[in-house]
């Protein structure tokens, strides 16, 4: 059964809960011997800006960082990422990484995170969770230099629902409509839990990547593919048809032309 709405709990509950979740996590991290470190704050301005703060500063330690709130949460492109207490998770994983290849990481988090989450959940390409065509969740993935090292510090940030939000004032006409976990049949909705279930299955998809490279995700991915065979249009003015991914996680659009190869990061893919 799903617990209270969650929108009704206090900011000192989801604190209260990050932090039960955050001492799971640890322990399922073997943190601090591994060399992992677990935080979890009250309010933030974004876990994302300040695991690259600290990275620029030279502090490049594993380290998976929760905010009960977040005052200037973003998503890709800028779009803002709203996160209140008790309605919304959100966390960073940060840690150095030297991948041969850094294409396809996104889509590597994403079949981590959705896998993770109950069935039925799908992946929007790059960087979008999906469920019953709405928008659960979103992947932001950011780097900076790591000094005196060959890697670069990773900082990879999720974000998901609990409740479900209102699109803003503002919104354009053709945005998603939110979705929000307590929809989900059966589904509790502890903010601490899901950091404990969620930022384990991010570590590891990871350590794989950069080991391994997207390939061996690419069918995974397919089987969790929302936009496979459906018409799309890119941000530039393509359209055609959406036909999986290709090895290094690029999106293959069928057009008039013929097959486009779109990179993430160049556009944004959205159903006609």
């Amino acid at each position: 059964m799903a617990e209270v709405d969650p929108a009704a709990r206090t900011a000192p509950a989801a604190l209260a809960a990050l932090q039960q979740g955050a001492r799971r996590l640890a322990h399922a991290l073997g943190a601090p011997a591994s060399g992992w470190e677990v935080e979890v704050a009250a309010t933030l301005d974004s876990t994302n800006a300040e695991l690259l703060r600290r990275a620029r500063a030279g502090v490049t330690r594993p380290t998976v960082l929760a905010a009960a709130a977040q005052t200037a949460g973003r998503g890709r492109r800028g779009r803002p990422w709203v996160t209140l207490p008790g309605q919304s998770l959100a966390f960073s994983v940060g840690l150095p990484l030297a991948p041969a290849d850094w294409s396809g990481l996104s889509l590597v988090v994403g079949v981590a995170v959705a896998q993770a989450l109950p069935t039925g959940v799908r992946l929007k390409w790059p960087n979008d969770l999906w469920w019953q065509g709405r928008k659960l969740g979103g992947i932001l993935i950011e780097t900076a230099g790591a000094a005196g090292s060959g890697s670069r510090y990773a900082v990879i940030g999720v974000g998901v629902n609990l409740a479900t939000p209102a699109l803003p004032p503002d919104a354009a006409l053709d945005a998603l409509p939110p979705a929000g976990l307590h929809e989900l049949p059966g589904t509790a909705v502890d903010p601490g839990a899901w950091l404990a279930v969620l930022a384990p299955a991010v570590v590891q998809a990871v350590r794989r990547f950069e080991q391994d490279g997207f390939a061996p995700w690419q069918a995974r991915y397919g089987a969790l593919d929302a936009l496979a065979g459906r018409p799309v249009r890119t941000s530039d003015g393509v359209e055609g048809v959406a036909d999986g991914v290709d090895a290094d996680g690029a999106l293959r659009l069928r057009t008039a032309q013929g097959l486009r190869r779109v990179q993430a990061g160049e556009v944004s893919v959205r159903p006609c």
